[in-house]
């Protein structure tokens, strides 16, 4: 019996090509599209859950109140984890993480290299396969170090390099004592190539054991069993216990557990808690993939019902000869499944041609798993449930025709003012209507930050670290680099230049009382040619110059929004402590913006040399009467000259500052792509039920025509019904997304307002679209000569 419903099946698919192609159509991109979003969100939402402890690890984060407003960050102090571990039973491992670019060496190969200093425990707790080496002892020798396959293999060529020597900074030499698998991308260590034992850390001073200092991450894994919420309760006091007496009021200080399954994508701040952030986006996209299948579904139910008169015959004589109700929906959804098996073949071979196109667009490895049983066996599911999601509908409302009255000719399924068919077709045109307004509010947001002043000059504004001999020669390296013509001036600071270098609390200015040392101030640093080198806007005031102004060393300079937070009013020459430090005013500068640019400006302090933090970045301002490349080429002389065992690596400002907009361009460049694969599947449905409505009012054109109806008239009285159904899936969808944008832009504190532009185009493009859509098959049938329509009459 099924063998002959697929028979069936086939000639009637054979018989209707056009119908089965537009499905066909319809289906491959609906299915291929949505498969693709699967694909993504499933590498979203894997992100560091691979771990085989991944349900038991936790970062460690911090939680404060600041002037009223709970803040919560990342950072930890060094000695929590030793005293999580000796302390706390149901700590089974605890680590700490200190990420950091250094110089690696090997005979002539040199490679500035991404690693991480940490505790023995790191290897335990995330559980990475060791390829080689004991794993048991890694991380304990203070000159023993730990490689990625990668990293053996470019140095030695090899993965047999246990005991192997590796130069560090051309200094210190560590000793092969393990090689790891390379670090996944959907870690948040991808790219990390080396792991360098902490004890080393502690060795040259660079890490203290201070309470009061957060610069460290700090990761542990529960026992098994072991509760969250019941350690969060006895741990959450520890560091505030510490604090006491180094800081003023600690009533607030907590520390808490986060899980690794919500590192990636749940890292937006709201009232003291990581609430949101990525999911927003993955959620929308699994809006977009439902969307965009349900549309291509609901082309297959309009074109299979209005078909159903040419059906309806056929209907009738196999329930006049006995088939029951449901051998005949049976029938039915034999013809969809098989349909979306075909689609399905189709949509596989898209995905397999498209898949390394759209990694390259989103940034990650994805793979469908071809390979996978898994991946077939789920492949089959989403053809079924695809089949029957399209197919349900048109078998019963087709398996329901009364025979007597089908085969007396008398079935009409009628013209009434609303029909399941157009209501599938407003809400079919709702989707991409509201598809379309997110795609527009989206670009909007994003040139509006774009569009946004960011107070300085990032063009031909060149960024690098002072490594190796470029710290002590310094002055020698920014004179010769001046002479060479490369550059026109140059400041060193603690970070790099327009970034975020780093937070101070506790600062005490004239007028200040105890609750403002709570303000958060981020820092800067600089040595001389601060406003020159970068271009921010002078207000008041000099600049920082030790070299003219030995006692520069400790003078500061103030963006706006600093001196709006310090209250003062001629803000020169005022006095400012932090770090147990007299810090003297000598400038204001305009705000510029070193964060997001949909983010307000913080207040900034910008401070000569003499703080606790060193000065180890360089950032030039490239002479702009050569180009680029010239620029770079004498650059690159003067460097190799005093730092010739390190490779020159440089970023520009211009770059970074880009990258600030990455995501949100990722999101409007994927919601247009698949937007306008939500139009195209809409269009093809809309193609074919015009095709069908034209067919379907063949006779009435013709009396039409020879009672001298103009060709414009009927062009009109094709388009017309559609028309009002496109106006309203607008007024459905308008409000549906402006709300949805809305939300979504309540995220940005620097934000455009949907305005009825947004409106405006979006009803008039939806509205051309339709009209060009339909009017192929409208002219076409207004064309026809009224003596071929009315032959049969």
């Amino acid at each position: 019996m099924l063998t002959t419903y697929v028979k069936i099946s086939w000639r009637n698919l054979i018989r209707a090509k056009g119908y089965a192609f537009i499905n066909l159509a319809g289906l491959v991109v609906g299915m291929a599209a949505s498969v693709m979003i699967f694909l993504w969100i499933q590498s979203e939402l894997q992100f560091d859950r691979f771990y085989p402890k991944a349900d038991r690890i936790y970062q460690i984060y911090n939680r404060d109140a600041f002037n009223g407003e709970p803040m919560v960050w990342g950072s930890t102090p060094p000695p929590l984890a030793p005293e999580l571990k000796a302390t706390f039973p149901d700590i089974e491992g605890a680590t700490r993480y200190a990420p950091l670019t250094l110089l690696l060496s090997e005979k002539d190969k040199n490679v500035n290299a991404r690693g991480a200093f940490a505790d023995p425990d790191f290897l335990e707790i995330f559980d990475f396969p060791v390829i080689s080496g004991n794993k048991k002892q890694l991380l304990k020798e203070t000159n023993g170090i730990v490689i990625t396959r990668k990293l053996a293999e470019s140095f030695f060529g090899t993965q047999d390099v246990i005991g192997k020597t590796i130069q560090m900074d051309h200094k210190d030499n560590f000793m092969v004592q393990g090689v790891i698998e390379n670090l996944p991308q959907n870690s948040q260590f991808n790219g990390v190539d080396y792991l360098l034992p902490w004890s080393y850390f502690v060795k040259p001073g660079w890490a203290t054991m201070e309470w009061n200092s957060n610069n460290y991450l700090t990761f542990v894994a529960l026992r098994k069993g072991v509760s969250e919420a019941l350690v969060n309760q006895k741990i959450k006091k520890v560091t505030a216990n510490h604090l006491k007496g180094a800081i003023d009021n600690v009533a607030n200080r907590e520390i808490f557990l986060h899980p690794a399954s919500k590192w990636h994508l749940y890292s937006k701040v709201e009232n003291g808690r990581l609430v949101d952030g990525g999911i927003v986006t993955v959620r929308l996209f699994g809006i977009i993939a439902a969307f965009i299948l349900l549309i291509a579904c609901v082309n297959f139910v309009n074109l299979s019902t209005a078909r159903s008169e040419k059906r309806a015959k056929e209907v009738g004589v196999r329930k006049v000869a006995g088939a029951p109700k449901g051998s005949l929906v049976l029938q039915f959804i034999t013809e969809s499944v098989m349909l979306a098996f075909i689609a399905g073949l189709g949509a596989t071979l898209a995905i397999f041609a498209l898949t390394p196109a759209f990694s390259n667009l989103v940034g990650k490895r994805l793979s469908p798993g071809f390979d996978s049983p898994y991946f077939w066996l789920s492949a089959v599911g989403f053809v079924l449930f695809t089949g029957l999601l399209a197919g349900s509908y048109p078998a019963f409302f087709l398996s329901s025709f009364q025979p007597a009255k089908v085969l007396k000719g008398i079935y009409k399924q009628g013209n009434a003012a609303f029909s399941p068919r157009k209501g599938l077709v407003v809400l079919q045109f709702s989707f991409a209507i509201i598809l379309i307004i997110s795609t527009l509010v989206i670009r909007n947001q994003i040139d509006y930050g774009q569009q946004r002043d960011n107070g300085y000059d990032k063009n031909n504004l060149l960024i690098t670290v002072l490594a190796g001999q470029l710290e002590e020669n310094y002055q020698l390296v920014c004179r010769e680099l001046i002479a060479s013509g490369a550059v026109v001036s140059a400041t060193k600071s603690m970070g790099p230049a327009m970034c975020l270098n780093t937070r101070q609390w506790g600062v005490a200015f004239p007028g200040s009382v105890e609750t403002d040392k709570n303000v958060e101030f981020d820092l800067f640093g600089a040595d001389q040619n601060f406003v020159k080198t970068t271009g921010v806007t002078l207000l008041e005031g000099r600049e920082i110059d030790i070299a003219g102004f030995p006692t520069d060393s400790t003078a500061i300079v103030l963006n706006e929004t600093a001196v709006k937070a310090m209250r003062l009013k001629n803000a020169v020459g005022m006095v400012v402590n932090y770090q147990n430090i007299d810090w003297h005013v000598v400038g204001v500068v305009k705000d510029f913006i070193y964060e997001s640019p949909y983010a307000p400006v913080k207040p900034a302090i910008i401070s000569g040399p003499g703080g606790a933090i060193p000065h180890q970045w360089l950032s030039m301002r490239l002479n702009p009467k050569n180009t680029v490349a010239e620029n770079l080429k004498k650059a690159e002389v003067v460097f190799k000259k005093f730092n010739p065992g390190y490779p020159f690596e440089y970023s520009f400002a211009d770059d970074s500052y880009k990258a600030r907009f990455a995501q949100e361009q990722l999101t409007g460049t994927l919601t247009g792509i698949f937007t306008g694969l939500a139009i195209f599947i809409s269009c093809l449905g809309l193609f074919g039920l015009a095709a069908y409505t034209a067919q379907q009012r063949t006779k009435e054109i013709g009396v039409r025509k020879v009672l001298g109806a103009s060709v414009t008239s009927v062009i009109a009285l094709l388009t017309n019904d559609f028309v009002k159904l496109i106006l309203i899936s607008f007024c459905i969808a308008a409000p549906i997304g402006w709300y949805a944008m809305q939300q979504w832009l309540l995220d940005f504190d620097y934000r455009i307002t949907i305005g009825p532009g947004v409106f405006v185009i979006t009803v008039l493009s939806s509205l051309l679209i339709v009209i060009l859509t339909v009017s192929f098959q409208a002219i076409k049938a207004a064309l026809m000569n009224p003596v071929k329509s009315l032959r049969s009459e």
